[in-house]
């Protein structure tokens, strides 16, 4: 079986889909949780279903350097290797080019890094990126791609999008597995006529879905969201379409609402370990005294998580003080559902028509994180992958 998408319904430009894959059927709009060393971080698969996850997503370049993508393969694939009886999607390794920083050197040949693990240096080519993930069995892989920082400077961003063109074709012309989707990415950066381009090269080498890569790396978001809708627009209607590395739940409703398919990224979990917790007035921090301690309603009244139907969000605020692992777990249960159910709810809207309204609402009572504080915490982010991949 071959990966295919259907478009069952759409509300000006949001869409309702279904993507299905030799693992199972995946609803859209979809969020997917990121397995970045095949695992969900504190949380089980079963778990993940449990909260409405349909697909995973594997790190090729972790999965490469620890256990290895031959390992994985002789141990049945990612599914069989992670527990996890479902779809599976891997990045390329090209995303750990904008993520690693100094660690890492790009040339026409392909992406050199020093590993995290014991210093020893590596080339992976596109011709490899491909190799690596057939051997990791996804469902759905990504062309090799350069992704930049956000930056003004128009050549740098078209000599990287020229590049990750280049890149695509080679990967394109690589690929052999049959029920593989590799899936191509537009870059471009924040210039129009670098993405047009872009968009061009990339639909023309006809790859089965295609992701929008080089957004939310530092941009304001004032400055992503037209981008979004404007590349979404140069992208074939009846194929899939990826927003690479977005998580915040503003962000997914507003580009869900610009008719993008599906999204990544490990934000939800990673601010869950830090105490961060979504709600529909906004993200709150557990861990402030004033607000949770002794607390005995759950975060959220009407959630239907595990953390809120069984504990309290002063138990939470004290797992957090007290650090305990449990903290963590339930954290991540809670963020991870929130985002689900907001999925469910914006493709049950667009499939009724009321999309527009449900957006409306949701965007009007939903405060996001300070933007120079989500700046502060992308730096901080960005350094502790450099220290330690």
């Amino acid at each position: 079986m071959s990966v295919a998408f259907h478009l069952h319904a759409t509300d000006g430009a949001a869409r309702a889909g279904l993507l299905s894959t030799p693992h199972g059927e995946t609803p859209t709009p979809a969020f997917i949780p990121v397995a970045t060393q095949g695992s969900v971080k504190a949380v089980s698969p079963q778990e993940l279903r449990d909260l409405g996850a349909t697909i995973l997503l594997g790190n090729t370049y972790h999965l490469y350097l620890r256990p290895g993508p031959e390992l994985v393969r002789q141990m049945g694939g990612l599914t069989a290797f992670m527990g996890w009886n479902g779809p599976t999607l891997t990045d390329s390794g090209g995303f750990q080019a904008y993520s690693l920083g100094s660690r890492v050197k790009v040339s026409e040949e392909g992406v050199t890094f020093q590993s995290v693990l014991d210093g020893s240096r590596h080339l992976i080519t596109p011709e490899q990126a491909v190799a690596h993930q057939e051997a990791l069995g996804a469902d759905i892989m990504m062309a090799l791609d350069q992704c930049l920082v956000y930056i003004q400077d128009r050549d740098a961003a078209r000599a990287a999008m020229e590049r990750t063109g280049r890149w695509a074709a080679r990967c394109r012309q690589a690929h052999a597995s049959e029920g593989q989707a590799l899936f191509g990415i537009v870059q471009g950066g924040v210039f129009p006529e670098l993405r047009e381009q872009s968009a061009a090269c990339i639909t023309g080498l006809d790859f089965p879905g295609y992701a929008i890569g080089g957004l939310a790396v530092g941009e304001p978001k004032a400055a992503m969201y037209p981008l979004v809708s404007f590349t979404v627009g140069l992208l074939p209607q009846d194929k899939p379409r990826h927003l690479l590395g977005v998580g915040s739940p503003e962000d997914l409703v507003e580009c869900v609402a610009r008719g993008v398919d599906l999204f990544d990224c490990a934000l939800p979990t990673r601010v869950a370990r830090n105490g961060a917790l979504f709600t529909r007035r906004g993200r709150v921090d557990i861990t402030t005294a004033a607000l949770f301690r002794g607390k005995e309603e759950p975060v959220e009244e009407e959630c239907d998580c595990y953390a809120c139907r069984n504990f309290s969000a002063g138990y939470l605020h004290h797992l957090f003080r007290a650090k305990e692992l449990l903290a963590l777990r339930l954290a991540s249960i809670h963020n991870l559902r929130f985002i689900m159910r907001l999925m469910e709810e914006m493709r049950s809207a667009v499939i009724d028509g009321t999309f527009k309204e449900f957006a409306s609402g949701f965007l009007d009572a939903y405060r996001p994180a300070d933007e120079e504080a989500r700046q502060a915490q992308r730096k901080g982010w960005l350094a502790s992958r450099e220290r330690e991949g």
